[in-house]
């Protein structure tokens, strides 16, 4: 079986949560209690309150009517609005209603207090709360004393209706009072506007009758002056007309200008009549030539003759029609100059009646408004005064304060179950914490990452002394891995001196050492236990051996290896002694006779097992590394911070020593899900009922293998010895 493959060092190690709370489950517990019970103390010494409430419904302010709203509109501020109810809440627990309440009541008598001081305490323990989606407030008294209670919850509500029903009282009067001094006012007003309106009346003669008046000022005027305008625009119109007809006799030259007379539309002109004749004439002339008579015939002649005098007798009536237009002309210029100045008469005396007719108007409008508002606001007053006279209840008292029966706080309950979630929480945040802070080894990438050794066993926690058990304990396969993993992992099969290291005391080394060395002689293994921790020696007290002959003696004495051996009652298992401790361990050890010792017994036996003091703290175990084939790190679950490991390493390496891997002692296999897997043999491993007929003998003969009895085989001569 192959160690764990080696991870990169730069992989980041994931965090199993669920893991770090069963791994930290006692500083879980330790910490939950200490909260939980913490919070029962703190709720046990806390004081007894007691609570009394009292319900009221709010309503809103008394109808008040504005001298200026129609109908039954509300008035600023008689509204519900969140504002308003705001503005409730603050009244309850005013110092001018808690003052009243402790009066009523005598609480400064009764409480040795001055009233400042009372209203105070008060303040300190009545509370409001709006009952959501209604216009109710609770109002909530907390004491020591559940009779005190229920008289200030009482007190307070009724000082509260007291005050509101005064202060709506005091409101509405003072209401009605400026709406009458208001109607007076406006009374006035309305008695001004009068007179002005008669001054103009009797001024301007127009008669008046309750709001209608007889006629509008200056109509009659205003017709005449606009019918003037018109006729003044109907002359005006003829000048021009005259003038274009004059114009175009003046610019036409004579040849044109009997053509263009005859063509005037007026009544007098003649010129029309002798120019058609003159036309006729000519045509007659032009006829008779055609037919055949002579320019000199007298037909033709005579009709030429009438021709000539037509067209005569039309110029005389040319001059005639310029006469005629001229004089008409001088005629219309003297009326429209006399129209022009009747139309600014018109004018003139218009304007002055318009200004009248604006002044009146406005005075009319002033005093009709003026008379309509007195009228709506004497109908307000007289519904003001109704309401005044009505009932009112601002505040109804739905739910009266009753004496507690238990106490409201502390809430043990409630208290309780926040110590509980508090110290939980607290707990676990504990225990993430200190999962952070360890930098101790925790699980097989820890040590792959750090170390770059494959980890060869996971030993469960509080695994005992192998060969001091009866049948076959599930505790033996995690040495048994541990054998198959040494067997593999070593390069070279004539590497079988192994020293069991560990960075510090109390790792599990010498116990794992033990252990090993019992599988291995189970598995058929010629097995040898030199105990070379010369400080704290302990592997002679798993046997009941006495210590004081052996590896020290041997090194520093003429006597054989067959004295220092001792047979264990475990098959192929044999054990050296440390022998008397010496001054000088690391002298003693680093000895050539230390070497002789090592290759003498590795030709000897199958393994060799040299147990070591702990390397970091002296320099037996460097030199024991240097001296042996291999080198097994002990390492304490979750104890040796991971710079240790490092420096465990490197103390081995520093003195040409070669470390096979690490054993991952002390795991709590049951409690850590990454260790599930090593778990199964403890079940697969429980001796059945047939098994445990069976000796412990025929158990322990079934995993050896046929490489050791040829190794058995090879070193038939040093078992002899023994």
């Amino acid at each position: 079986m192959q160690g764990t493959n080696i991870r990169n060092a730069d992989d980041a190690p994931s965090v199993d949560y669920w893991q770090v709370v069963k791994n930290r489950i006692g500083v879980i517990v330790l910490t939950f209690l200490l909260v939980f019970m913490t919070a029962a103390v703190i709720t046990s010494v806390m004081p007894r309150k007691y609570e009394s409430s009292s319900v009221v419904q709010v309503h809103p302010s008394v109808l008040l009517m504005t001298p200026f709203m129609r109908g039954s509109q509300m008035a600023p501020g008689s509204t519900m609005t969140a504002r308003y109810m705001e503005n409730e809440f603050e009244t309850i627990t005013a110092p001018e209603t808690l003052a009243e309440a402790a009066n009523n009541i005598e609480l400064p008598r009764r409480w040795g207090l001055d009233m400042d001081s009372a209203v105070k305490t008060l303040e300190s323990v009545v509370a409001t709360t709006p009952i959501r989606g209604t216009d109710f407030i609770e109002i909530t008294v907390t004491h020591a004393n559940p009779e005190d209670a229920k008289e200030i919850a009482e007190a307070v509500s009724r000082a509260y209706i007291e005050r509101r029903n005064t202060t709506e009282e005091r409101r509405a009067l003072e209401a009605l009072e400026a709406l009458n001094q208001e109607l007076q006012d406006q009374g006035d007003l309305v008695q001004d506007y009068r007179k002005a309106l008669t001054v103009l009346i009797q001024q301007y003669g127009i008669p008046y009758f309750d709001g209608r008046s007889s006629g509008q000022v200056g109509q009659a005027e205003e017709l005449m002056y606009r019918r003037a305008q018109e006729k003044l625009d109907g002359l005006e119109q003829s000048r021009d007309q005259v003038q274009i007809q004059i114009r175009k006799l003046i610019d036409t030259p004579n040849e044109d200008l009997i053509r263009i007379a005859s063509g005037l539309e007026l009544p007098e002109n003649q010129v029309t009549a002798y120019y058609t004749g003159y036309r006729a004439a000519e045509e007659q002339v032009i006829a008779m030539i055609a037919s055949g008579l002579g320019p000199n015939h007298p037909e033709v002649k005579a009709t030429k003759l009438r021709a000539d005098g037509a067209l005569k007798n039309a110029g005389k009536e040319v001059v005639s029609l310029k006469e005629v237009l001229e004089t008409r002309l001088n005629l219309v210029d003297k009326q429209v100059e006399k129209m022009k100045q009747m139309v600014r008469e018109k004018k003139d005396g218009t304007v002055d009646l318009s200004m009248r007719q604006h002044q009146y108007n406005s005075a009319k409008e002033e005093y009709e408004q003026s008379r309509m508002m007195y009228r709506e606001m004497s109908v307000k007053q007289q519904q003001q005064r109704v309401l005044l006279k009505m009932p009112r209840t601002p505040i109804t008292l739905h739910e009266r304060p009753k004496k507690a029966k238990a106490p409201a706080y502390p809430n043990v309950t409630l208290n309780l179950l926040l110590g509980a979630g508090v110290g939980l929480i607290f707990g676990i945040g504990i225990a993430f914490l200190l999962e952070h802070l360890d930098t101790s080894v925790k699980s097989l990438e820890d040590v792959e990452r750090y170390l770059q050794v494959p980890v060869l066993a996971v030993i469960p926690k509080d695994v005992g002394v192998l060969h001091k058990q009866s049948g076959m304990s599930p505790d033996a396969e995690a040495y048994r891995i541990l054998r198959t993993n040494i067997e593999f992992n070593r390069k070279n099969p004539e590497d079988n001196s192994i020293t069991v290291v560990s960075g510090g005391a109390g790792e599990g080394k010498s116990t794992t050492l033990v252990n090993l060395a019992y599988v291995c002689a189970q598995g058929g293994y010629t097995t040898l236990m030199i105990d070379a921790d010369l400080r704290r020696p302990r592997l002679h007290s798993f046997f009941d051996i006495n210590n004081s002959v052996g590896l020290t003696n041997y090194l520093t004495t003429d006597l054989a290896l067959e004295d220092v051996i001792l047979q264990t009652p475990v098959d192929n298992l044999y054990f050296l002694p440390s022998g008397i401790l010496p001054a000088d361990a690391a002298g003693i050890l680093n000895s050539r006779r230390m070497s002789e010792l090592l290759q003498d017994v590795k030709q000897r036996f199958d393994l060799v097992l040299v147990d070591s003091p702990p390397i970091l703290g002296v320099s037996d175990a460097a030199v024991l590394a240097s001296e042996v084939d291999l080198t097994m790190v002990v390492v304490q679950h979750r104890k040796l911070p991971r710079n240790m490991l490092l420096r465990v390493k490197q103390a081995v390496e520093n003195v040409g020593g070669q470390v096979i891997g690490v054993v991952l002692n002390n795991v709590d296999v049951r409690s850590d899900s990454q260790y599930q897997y090593y778990t199964s043999y403890y079940t697969y491993y429980a001796p059945s009922s047939l098994e445990e007929t069976g000796t412990p003998q025929q158990m322990t003969a079934a995993p050896a293998s046929s490489k050791t009895e040829e190794k058995k085989s090879e070193t038939s001569s040093s078992e002899d010895l023994y």
